[in-house]
């Protein structure tokens, strides 16, 4: 399937949709769906903003990209090229996207953001990008691995006495240089891998301890790891911690299988913490969920309705107080593929329900 012949077949899936709402077009605001229209198409600027700076508007016979004389160029050079969009600008100091909308499509509209110009239906528009086509898992094994391959280089290079900002530096650098834009980069320190689930780096230096994070995204999609460092033999209560963090991990991951519910597969989580003698650690951070072109779709609980889709990529989290266990993988109807790998990593062998898994074990420096 060639990029063309993918965005034709999402254009089809939107124009379901229109027909399905009975609305006149689909206007894209954010990033996400922006991406995933064009099949890996980039429409920010700032890197933390959800909006791009651009609209798709989609209508039963036509596809148009609405934006202003400063994007314009780069949009048909560098992010659209040969796709079926009209481009539409106005000067940016006279920029009115409203009356370019007027003009090219009826209303009402719909759109996956508050915009004010109709119905926000991103609740129900959202789905349609779950479940992931053959060119979209392809691109998303290329970010995992370089993902991968960046936290754990980093890994095998901090030190101790280094900053968590260094560290986070070190990270998302690596990132960069791999052609990856860094979403998320937390580290924690020592006594911080104890208080905080999401530590935001500070001046605070590593002594023995280290707990790294990153998401990664390129093409729109993202991809989530987490990795421990320990300088020194870990002390047996840390040990025990990790081993039985990455049972939780084990479980969410193998029973996300096509067909299952969310919720039940977060309260056989829950079980395992229990069995594992840390019941109420889940208490103390969600446990991941769905993710894919938004960084959380949405967050598994246990009043999760939504049923794992063929094709669906996942990040569980499960962490107990001082480590985690975080990987992404797609679930598929032959069994879960995880994105970001274990490789130049050791390992610990985990089994669930018979089945043994190789999970991330704490790299001791």
């Amino acid at each position: 399937m060639t990029r063309t012949e993918e965005v034709q077949t999402k254009l089809e899936r939107v124009r379901k949709f229109v027909a399905d709402e009975d609305i006149g077009a689909m206007v894209f605001a954010t990033r996400a769906n922006f991406a995933w229209l064009t099949a890996g198409g980039s429409s920010h600027v700032g890197l933390s903003s959800e909006a791009g700076v651009c609209w798709l508007v989609v209508t039963a016979d036509g596809q148009h990209l609405v934006t202003n004389n400063i994007e314009s160029p780069r949009f048909e050079e560098e992010e659209v090229g040969d796709l079926p969009f009209e481009i539409h600008y106005m000067q940016w100091d006279e920029e009115d996207r409203e009356a370019i909308l007027e003009a090219i499509a009826d209303g009402p509209y719909g759109t996956d953001a508050p915009l004010g110009l109709g119905q926000d239906v991103s609740g129900r528009f959202n789905p349609l990008r779950w479940q992931l086509l053959e060119p979209e898992i392809a691109r998303y094994e290329e970010i995992g691995r370089l993902a991968s391959e960046a936290i754990a280089s980093t890994g095998r290079e901090i030190e101790p006495g280094m900053t968590e900002h260094e560290i986070a530096g070190i990270l998302m650098g690596k990132v960069f240089a791999a052609g990856a834009t860094p979403a998320v980069a937390l580290v924690a320190a020592d006594e911080r891998t104890l208080r905080y689930r999401h530590p935001i780096p500070t001046d605070r230096r590593l002594e023995k301890h280290a707990m790294l994070v990153i998401g990664a995204t390129k093409y729109g999609l993202g991809t989530f790891a987490t990795r421990m460092v320990h300088f020194g033999e870990p002390p047996a209560e840390l040990r025990d911690k990790h081993v039985a963090c990455c049972r939780v991990d084990a479980c969410v991951n193998l029973e996300s299988v096509p067909g299952a519910v969310v919720g039940d597969v977060f309260d056989r989580a829950v079980a395992v913490y229990e069995q594992t003698g840390f019941g109420d650690e889940w208490r103390l951070h969600h446990q991941g969920g769905a993710t894919g072109y938004a960084a959380r779709e949405y967050k598994g609980t246990a009043h999760s309705t939504e049923r794992v889709l063929a094709n669906q990529a996942f990040a569980w989290n499960p962490s107990i107080t001082g480590t985690k266990s975080e990987d992404t993988m797609i679930a598929t109807a032959d069994g879960l593929r995880f994105l970001t790998t274990t490789a130049d990593w050791p390992t610990l062998q985990v089994t669930y329900e018979g089945v043994t898994l190789e999970r991330p074990d704490t790299l001791i420096r």
